[in-house]
């Protein structure tokens, strides 16, 4: 199974994308039900060249009676059926559609309920960050995998961002990039609700190893729990969460535990509702090993056996993210499979044996799914070096 990334708004309009689409020799499309802001370049589009999509929105019609306090935004720049109309067009030209759905990421919610929202060990909110620790939230999410299933009807379910969101963020003129913040201690969230959950002192221990531009020494008493070690061992190539053990020393198990279950227990919310709804449609987790992970890309430590596929990220260094790719492997429980998220947009070359080399790299570390971002992005040389590789690895 060969997935490739698009918008509705890449579909609608454009009559010649589904067979574009489907000349990729992927199996199916990955379209988005529900996605964060974004400014998205439309190459092949006959329409726009350039598409602002300035709010969160909801691709489905939005039924005001499906949702409770949080209700999700419809589009003013494509139809408010786009994602349904994307999918008839897909479906004409033999590709399943499956929903990619983005949970915790979004800022028009966040902004309108910012009690909700994720809060660092300053304070300070991050308006496009909800937190699941939150009942309204988590509700919220169960009814968006609700609707999209029940409306949507799609061949298979996506769920990126299942869990809590983290400090890095491209939006808005992005000027953190450069600061000398550690990103693992400035994603830690703090508000209300999380942080009545943490030992005492941890807010203190975060602040003063980011105000000192450094972390303290753990205790040598201080060691990760079993449940947390394994993955770290495997994720040498993460995301620097030595930092973070380091700057809460004994206190470390503790929140580490914590963190994990948050991604946990929305996870077996939306896996069981998915399961209520549509028994048979297969779920794909956007999911990270690296315990301390957040963003997109949610920690998953321990597995999980309602899932059906697991995909990494690689994005980066590709030793780091076939490693990545290698854990989820030992993760999976019988039946389960590994997918690799592969960038094949700039500054990757649009070069097919490039990106074949790539694709056989994830495959050798346990990948048996090659998930392509993004076709609606991709410039025809492009398109044709992503179908070109695909055929080259034998995909």
């Amino acid at each position: 199974m060969n997935i490739a990334y698009a918008y509705p708004w890449d579909i609608v309009g454009d009559p010649a994308a589904p067979e574009r689409l489907a000349a990729l020799g992927v199996d199916a499309v990955a379209l988005a039900a529900s996605y964060h802001s974004t400014r998205a370049a439309t190459p092949r589009h006959p329409g726009h060249r350039v598409l602002d999509v300035p709010h969160s929105a909801f691709y489905l019609p939005v039924r005001p009676e499906a949702w409770g306090r949080l209700v999700p935004a419809a589009p003013t720049w494509t139809t408010p059926d786009a994602y349904l109309l994307a999918s008839e067009e897909l479906r004409a030209a033999g590709l399943k559609v499956y929903a990619w759905t983005v949970l915790t990421h979004n800022a028009h919610l966040g902004q309108a309920h910012p009690d909700l929202v994720v809060r660092n060990a300053f304070g300070d909110r991050y308006p496009y960050a909800l937190c699941p620790s939150w009942e309204d939230v988590a509700d919220y999410c169960e009814r968006l995998v609700r609707e999209v299933l029940t409306a949507g009807e799609p061949d298979g379910l996506i769920l990126e961002g299942c869990g809590a969101m983290g400090f890095g963020h491209q939006s808005v003129h992005e000027k953190t990039a450069g600061a000398d913040f550690d990103a693992d201690l400035m994603s830690l969230c703090f508000c209300a609700r999380c942080a009545d959950r943490y030992p005492a002192g941890t807010r203190e221990r975060v602040q003063a190893a980011i105000d000192t531009g450094s972390a303290p020494q753990p205790a040598p008493a201080a060691r990760t729990p079993a449940r947390l070690q394994e993955p770290h061992r495997a994720l040498t190539v993460g995301t620097g969460s030595g930092a973070l053990e380091a700057a809460l020393g004994p206190l470390a198990d503790e929140v580490g535990a914590v963190r994990v279950e948050l991604s946990a227990s929305l996870r077996r919310l939306l896996t069981a509702t998915a399961r209520q709804v549509a028994p048979d449609v297969p779920i794909t987790l956007h999911a990270d090993p690296n315990p301390w992970a957040t963003g997109p890309f949610a920690a998953l430590p321990e597995g999980e056996q309602a899932a059906d596929v697991l995909v990494g990220n690689c994005w980066g260094d590709p030793a780091k993210d076939a490693a990545r790719l290698s854990r989820l492997g030992e993760l999976c429980a019988p039946g389960q499979r590994v997918g690799a998220y592969v960038l094949a947009l700039p500054p990757r070359p649009a070069d097919a044996q490039a990106l074949a080399e790539l694709l056989r790299t994830y495959v050798k570390a346990g990948a048996s799914e090659i998930h392509l971002y993004h076709a609606g992005l991709a410039s025809p040389q492009r398109l044709t070096a992503m179908a070109d590789a695909l055929r080259l690895a034998n995909l």
